[in-house]
C-alpha cells in the first residue's frame, strides 16, 4: 500500500521560509504525478503546485507563483515545495497529493488525485 507523509510544517514569521517534504513508500515514486494542495478551516482545498512524474513539468497557484518552488528527487522517493517570502495569507494544513500515472501531464486539479497525505500545518505570523 503506498504512503504518503508530509513534514517540514511549523511557525514562522512573515517574510520567512519554510520547506515542506513529501515521503513516499511502498511503491515507485516516479511513477506518480504529484502536488500540494492547502486548505484553511471553513474554505475549500486549494490547489498550490504540482510536477509531473519525472519533474520536467511544473504549474502553480498565481498566489503562489515567484515564491514558491516545488521539486522532487525520484532516488529518494520525496517531493518538496520551497516556500519563501511566506504571508499570513499561506497559513493552513498543506496536503501532498499523488496519482499513478504513465503520462507527463501536471495535474492542478483534486479531482485527478487519488493519494493524499495526513497534512503539515504551517502557520505565518504578521
Amino acid at each position: 500500500q503506498v504512503q504518503f507523509v508530509e513534514s517540514g510544517g511549523g511557525l514562522v514569521q512573515a517574510g520567512g521560509s519554510l520547506n515542506l517534504s513529501c515521503a513516499a513508500s511502498g511503491s515507485i515514486f516516479s511513477s506518480y504525478a504529484m502536488g500540494w494542495f492547502r486548505q484553511t478551516p471553513g474554505k475549500e482545498r486549494e490547489f498550490v503546485a504540482a510536477i509531473n512524474r519525472i519533474g520536467d513539468s511544473r504549474a502553480y497557484a498565481d498566489s503562489v507563483k515567484g515564491r514558491f518552488t516545488i521539486s522532487r528527487d525520484n532516488a529518494k522517493n520525496t517531493m518538496y515545495l520551497q516556500m519563501n517570502s511566506l504571508k499570513p495569507e499561506d497559513t493552513a494544513v498543506y496536503y501532498c497529493a499523488a496519482d499513478r500515472t504513465r503520462g507527463f501531464d501536471v495535474r492542478t486539479s483534486e479531482e485527478r488525485y487519488n493519494y493524499w497525505g495526513q497534512g503539515t500545518q504551517v502557520t505565518v505570523s504578521s
